[in-house]
């Protein structure tokens, strides 16, 4: 049953899911298409519960929903409706904002931005695939200019570390994350769960990468220069993001979630396999997430 949505059209998608049934439908088999596994006791054997669509394990009689223990948990609204937001938040290439999302589907703006808050939690990296090759790490500060504040530091702004993979004339991923401070301790952190020990890591001469050289062998330092001179790609990418940001979100609360979208719409931009399809996907496999810890 399982089909790849290859470049699909948003008239594709009306064809394919077309009602809150042909939604469900999807789910159960994403969810249960390679067979059930009861989340309460692990057992894997089922029935078919009261509800339709549901299953009850045969072992402990805890019954499931197809929404349940997903993102999609406890949606009150249409579930092709929250299908729609999920399509138009992975397909538009400069991002969808909550109040366009409102007057599309005839929803509430709040209730719009809290669902596209959760499936930005699904856009968070996994981890398991870090650059290997020639990377580039530098810091930035998102947000307005702060009378008497220079460099690194900032009050209301956040400091962000931004690493790109280069491959031949372009850049092939990048990961980005906000951060505390500029030390070894937190730069070091970021290049662990991103980059892997062996690639060949280029940083400008901030002392925070010093102490990372322990780790990571292939650690070059170089001046930046003139305006950034010496890291063209990494200085145009971080231009990119901040410029795709003030697009879609005016200020620098909630950052990590805009950031985790950009660079997955980015790192997803080269591959065939098709980013909604993968989306809901990692909406299936992924915890609950209440709308009153959605910042957490």
């Amino acid at each position: 049953m399982e089909q790849r949505f290859k470049s699909l059209s948003l008239f594709e998608f009306q064809e394919r899911f077309s009602s809150a049934e042909d939604c469900i439908l999807y789910l159960v088999n994403l969810k249960w298409g390679k067979g059930f596994r009861c989340k309460k006791c692990g057992h894997r054997h089922s029935c078919s519960g009261k509800a339709a669509h549901s299953r009850q394990c045969t072992s402990c009689r805890y019954v499931e929903s197809p929404t349940a223990q997903t993102l999609f948990h406890q949606v009150k609204f249409d579930l092709l409706k929250a299908f729609y937001i999920v399509y138009f938040v992975s397909t538009n290439k400069k991002g969808i904002t909550s109040t366009e999302l409102s007057r599309k589907l005839n929803l509430r703006q709040k209730t719009c931005w809290s669902f596209k808050r959760k499936v930005m939690k699904a856009m968070k990296s996994s981890g398991n695939h870090p650059i290997t090759g020639k990377a580039e790490v530098d810091e930035t500060v998102f947000g307005g200019q702060e009378t008497g504040v220079k460099g690194r530091k900032n009050n209301n702004k956040k400091l962000v570390v931004i690493g790109i993979e280069k491959k031949k004339k372009g850049i092939s991923r990048m990961y980005a994350r906000v951060i505390e401070k500029a030390d070894a301790k937190n730069l070091g952190a970021f290049m662990e769960d991103h980059i892997a020990p062996k690639a060949d890591v280029t940083t400008d001469k901030w002392t925070g990468y010093k102490p990372l050289k322990k780790n990571f062998e292939n650690l070059t330092q170089i001046y930046s220069g003139k305006k950034g001179g010496n890291f063209p790609d990494l200085h145009r990418a971080i231009m990119n993001m901040k410029a795709w940001l003030r697009g879609v979100h005016h200020h620098v609360n909630d950052l990590q979630d805009y950031l985790h979208e950009y660079c997955y719409r980015f790192n997803r931009s080269f591959m065939k396999e098709n980013i909604f399809d993968n989306l809901l996907i990692r909406m299936v496999n992924s915890s609950p997430c209440l709308i009153k810890n959605i910042s957490d």
